[in-house]
């Protein structure tokens, strides 16, 4: 889904190879808060290596003799990949656990106490990642890429995981609007996503065609940084170009769903512009309760850090919840994602 959508610093050279290994591609979840030590909840930090998210959560369930229900997490980890993160069990009561005899394949206890609250989804600070690149064919370029991402941040754009495989969340959200039920509710707000990470998508790749990517629109939203307070730039000023060249206040784009744009004046007329190329999505989101909410279009990269050697490039760095590190990696090398390839096979 991301592949026909523009690039920030033009189409890269070099190529190269992601997640040869599952070790190639290292995330480690950072929470904002220390479990507390009491409480109903028991959390749970793991090391997982080729297991996913939901099967943990359901393994873990047996393990505690609960309801699938009990068992929560903060966010959705690739598979395909070594993850660090934590889970969360409703155990009331003052049972101390040893989880030494915790058995699951692919899953490492790291440490775990109980804590005062639940561990909802979004429950993050961000995620930091360690992600090995093989087989890069233009190390100088990747390099020159590097540098500019790391002071220009790249289109927040949603990856490629949000549409599913070969895009199919879009042709399921389409039959969903035209009156398929799909009772899983999983499911139906992963379609649902789908078709509003489509819309939000084409509007960043379409600021980056007209040249207003880094350029403020008079009725632009911005928003605060590190928060999700906006405001309405109704003019624009030396100040606010400062502050935005700064990364004190980002551009956003629609989450579409019900009620007005936020957005005034020249923005309001580009947004609208590009919604009704999607009257099916923009019609069909607000039947199903979403409403309008704004996301940043800029995504900027913290802790940066580079390696090479010889044609090996270990790059890492943090971004904020709900950011893919794909979109970072898109902009630095057309790469094959290996595991995308054994998938293919396995379809052929």
């Amino acid at each position: 889904m991301t592949t026909s959508y523009h690039y920030l610093f033009g189409q890269p050279a070099s190529t190269g190879l992601l997640r040869s290994t599952m070790a190639d591609f290292k995330v480690f979840e950072q929470l904002p808060f220390e479990p507390c030590g009491e409480g109903e909840h028991l959390l749970i930090h793991i090391r997982k290596t080729g297991a996913n998210t939901v099967y943990v959560a359901r393994e873990l369930a047996k393990y505690f003799s609960v309801k699938e229900n009990l068992v929560s997490y903060a966010g959705l980890k690739d598979r395909f990949a070594v993850t660090e993160q934590w889970f969360g069990v409703h155990v009331p009561g003052k049972q101390v656990f040893d989880l030494s005899d915790l058995t699951i394949e692919g899953v490492e206890v790291l440490s775990y106490a109980r804590h005062n609250k639940k561990l909802r989804i979004g429950s993050l600070s961000g995620n930091r990642f360690e992600l090995t690149l093989k087989e890069v064919t233009d190390i100088d370029d990747l390099t020159r890429r590097w540098h500019a991402v790391v002071e220009h941040g790249v289109p927040n754009y949603f990856g490629e995981q949000r549409f599913g495989i070969n895009g199919g969340n879009i042709d399921h959200a389409l039959a969903l609007f035209g009156g398929k039920k799909v009772k899983d509710k999983k499911k139906r707000g992963m379609y649902l996503s789908a078709a509003r990470s489509a819309i939000f998508n084409k509007m960043v790749s379409e600021r980056i065609a007209n040249n207003s990517f880094e350029q403020l629109l008079a009725g632009d939203v911005m928003m605060l940084a590190g928060t999700q307070s906006v405001f309405v730039a109704d003019t624009i000023d030396e100040t606010l170009n400062k502050r935005f060249a700064e990364k004190d206040i980002d551009i956003t784009a629609p989450m579409w769903g019900a009620g007005e744009l936020m957005t005034q004046l020249n923005a309001k007329e580009f947004e609208e512009n590009i919604a009704q190329q999607y009257p099916e999505f923009c019609a069909g989101l607000p039947k199903f309760g979403l409403k309008q909410e704004r996301r940043k279009i800029r995504l900027s990269i913290a802790q940066p850090n580079i390696e090479t050697n010889g044609n090996t490039v270990t790059i890492s760095f943090v971004l904020s919840a709900g950011c893919y590190a794909t979109t970072v990696l898109r902009e630095l090398l057309n790469y094959t994602d290996m595991t995308e390839r054994v998938r293919s096979d396995k379809s052929e």
